[in-house]
């Protein structure tokens, strides 16, 4: 394995799940029309052909 090519890809790979997770929350706050409180959120990263799966459980506030 090259560290270098890993490491690159796998960047690229969490800035496009950062971005699009941020622009798909947004949509949803702004087409549900919630204004205030929170919001319970959850992250499951799968790897496929292999039996991995990670969790990332969180609250993000409104207001």
């Amino acid at each position: 394995m090259n560290e270098d090519t890993f490491n690159m890809s796998m960047r690229k790979f969490l800035k496009q799940v950062g971005v699009t997770s941020q622009q798909a929350i947004e949509k949803q706050v702004r087409e549900s029309g919630a204004a205030s409180g929170s919001l319970k959120v959850k992250a499951v990263l799968t790897i496929e052909g292999h039996d991995f799966e990670h969790v990332v459980e969180g609250k993000i506030d409104l207001d």
